[in-house]
């Protein structure tokens, strides 16, 4: 039996090899739409670069090896990751997520899901109890995000995980906050982990992907149908992007990780802070389940200054010098944002704030610059409070 790679090696070598023509390292990009055949359905395995492509053949070996999967998927985006999930269901099921989640999936679930007759409940998943008080015998799917956006709750993968296997449900874990690098939710028992390639795991701001990585034969078929079917696929070029970011993903995660504690470390102990959202505090909720499925604590950090309005949060974002004021997450650079007015827009605002999405709220994700420039920055940005 061969002997598994630790996590930093399998970044660059798991589910890879060297290209088979030429013994190029990199997967070379295959930009070809078709692929010719000696006979009519006779080809070297990829006829048709929408039911798969060499690229991103190598991108889905290398999402699977990373998560400790078996089978990896690559999307156009983490939505188009999410609507494959989705279409496994049918009229009349149920799914329960969670009631902090990213504006775009809660906009997917009810604008476009709900209609088709899905029901969706969104539940404070910090406590497992109240899941299994929402489930019923409709129940087909649980869509957890942890750490989730923006709020930073962790939720107790392995708990949850019990209970969907209690009741024979599909247990489905958005992993973009945390990557594999932190955890690594297949080993806690989920059915499908779930990636925004776009961030951490491309890194560089410079891609729109998604990943969904499974290990049971049957439902990787089915997802594999969807995926040709529907046909919202990675493209070669941004396959080879992903790839190539994966190859970095730990040691950026690292700088992240650390640069992130120490930006929380910051905002915490100044005056004009009333909140912090970040898992690595002691007296954050379900820190204790945090310490025991994630490896560190992330570079993602949420937080509301004292008295602060929609005003007051916008006069900051809008002052960052270094933070780039912009949607997303994850690439090397820092970015901030206004949940209420970006990322979570979309989300009713009676809605966004029973979760404490608020127009105060500012989300930082914090890069790998130098973190005396990050604090320098955001020192002369919070002076605009007065």
């Amino acid at each position: 039996m061969k002997k598994p790679l630790r996590f930093n090696t399998n970044t660059i070598h798991g589910g890879q090899e060297p290209d088979k023509a030429y013994g190029a390292v990199m997967p070379p990009i295959y930009q070809t739409s078709t692929f010719a055949q000696t006979t009519p359905g006779g080809h070297k395995g990829f006829e048709y670069s929408r039911s798969g492509n060499p690229t991103r053949h190598a991108l889905e070996k290398g999402l699977a090896s990373i998560e400790n999967g078996t089978y990896g998927l690559a999307f156009a985006s983490g939505l188009a990751a999410m609507d494959a999930v989705i279409k496994l269901l049918s009229p009349g099921d149920e799914i329960i997520s969670t009631n902090d989640l990213y504006g775009g999936s809660y906009r997917l679930f009810r604008k476009v899901f709900e209609p088709f007759g899905l029901h969706f409940h969104f539940v404070d998943m910090k406590d497992t109890g109240r899941i299994e008080s929402a489930i019923s015998e409709k129940t087909k799917l649980i869509w957890v995000e942890t750490p989730t956006n923006p709020m930073m709750n962790v939720i107790d993968i392995r708990a949850v995980a019990e209970l969907a296997q209690k009741h024979k449900i599909l247990l489905a874990v958005d992993n973009t906050f945390a990557t594999p690098y932190i955890q690594q939710p297949l080993d806690l028992g989920a059915d499908i982990v779930m990636h925004s390639a776009t961030k951490y795991l491309g890194g560089h701001s410079d891609v729109v992907a998604g990943a969904l990585v499974v290990r049971d034969p049957d439902l990787a078929d089915r997802l594999y149908f969807i995926q040709n079917a529907s046909g919202a696929v990675c493209g070669p070029m941004d396959s080879y992007l992903v790839l190539r970011g994966i190859k970095t993903l730990h040691v950026r995660m690292q700088r992240h990780c650390e640069n992130g504690a120490e930006i929380a470390r910051y905002l915490r102990s100044h005056p004009a802070m009333e909140k912090v959202y970040w898992p690595g505090f002691e007296d954050h909720p379900n820190h204790e389940v945090a310490k025991e499925q994630m490896n560190d604590f992330g570079g993602m950090i949420s937080f509301v200054p004292k008295g602060a309005n929609y005003a007051d949060a916008v006069r900051i974002v809008e002052s960052l010098k270094v933070f780039t004021l912009a949607e997303s997450l994850g690439g090397v650079e820092s970015l901030a944002g206004h949940p209420a007015s970006m990322t979570h827009a979309s989300i009713p605002k009676e809605e966004r704030e029973k979760s404490g999405v608020t127009d105060a709220l500012v989300r930082l994700s914090v890069g790998i610059e130098d973190a005396r420039d990050l604090i320098e920055d955001l020192e002369q940005a919070l002076s605009s409070l007065g």
